[in-house]
This record gives C-alpha cells, structure tokens and sequence, in this order.
C-alpha cells in the first residue's frame, strides 16, 4: 500500500528548523501524513502547526521522494521549504520532545535518515527535485506502525537504541551518528 506524506524545511537564516520525535528520540523535518481530503501544501502547514506552534509561508516545492521498499508498499514524501510567518515555537506532546534550528554543520545526531537527502537538498535551495531514495523498512512487511512501536516497549531498549538498531542497522550507509 502507497503513503503519501509531507515534510517541511523551515528555514531561517540559513538554518533549519527540527524536531526530535517522540517515538524514537530522533531529529527529523517535521511532517506526516497527507489526511483525505487534503492538499499537500494544506497538509504542510497543518503538520507544521501541529508540530511546532509556527505559521508558515511556504517557499518552493523542493522535491518529491519516494521509498519504494517501505513498510508494506512504498513512502511518498512531498518535501517544501518555508519561512515562519507566525506563532510561537513549541513543542508537541506526544509528538515531539525537542525542537530548534541547526546549520548545515551542526546538524544534530541521531538524524532520521530518509530526511538527510531532501534536508541537503531544501537547504542547496533545490526545487522540482524527484528521487528515489534505497532505504527499506526493517522488519516484516506485515507489521503495521503500532506493531513496531509495541516490539520498541517490549525491546528493553531506549527508544533512540531502538531506532538506531533496527532503521539504521538494517540500511548499511545510512549511519546517523551515535546514541545520545
């Protein structure tokens, strides 16, 4: 089954904004799911909202990226460059756990690595990028969401060991860096 989701490259100042989920303490864009009914750049800046408490202008459409081999089908991610416009950084319950902006060389670890790419390319002010990226989900295609985050509480695990074990592990190349 084919997921289509959003990312945003919130940038300031040539830095850009992160968040650090909460399911596996690591930095990523903020972003989601595309709700029915909804058009992308809707979804951007309600993913947005939601994430981070800012309003947002978006820029550009940096680029379309695709994960063929993931979690039962293939990832669709729509990925835009915007600016803040309003509101109030914060974070998100259940969502996030950190948030702030990074430059280019102090881009925090771990780094959710199907982020990495669209990341490299908001921030070389790339538009009307289409790649595919070869990062596969690590376990059996069956497993929904809520089934791997059961395995991650079973695991004994930290969260951030968790991810860092199963996603990056299991796509050599893609290291993120070392646990906090």
């Amino acid at each position: 089954m084919a997921t289509l989701g959003v990312a945003i490259a919130i940038i300031q100042a040539g830095r850009v904004l992160l968040t650090k989920r909460d399911d596996f303490h690591v930095w990523c864009l903020p972003g989601g799911a595309v709700d029915n009914h909804e058009s992308l750049a809707d979804s951007a800046l309600r993913e947005a909202r939601e994430e981070t408490g800012l309003e947002l202008e978006l820029g550009r459409l940096v680029g379309m990226y695709s994960q063929p081999n993931w979690e039962g089908g293939s990832n669709h991610l729509a990925v835009f460059a915007a600016v803040p416009a309003g509101g109030a950084l914060r974070l998100a319950p259940g969502e996030t756990v950190d948030v702030g902006y990074f430059g280019r060389g102090e881009l925090p670890h771990p780094l959710v690595a199907w982020h990495r790419q669209p990341l490299e390319d908001a921030l070389d002010g790339l538009g009307g990028v289409v790649r595919s990226i070869a990062y596969d989900w690590p376990f059996a295609p069956h497993l929904t969401r809520r089934e791997v985050y059961a395995l991650r509480d079973q695991s004994g695990l930290t969260r951030q060991r968790f991810y860092l074990q199963h996603f990056e592990r299991a796509n050599p190349g893609s290291a993120a860096g070392e646990a906090e």
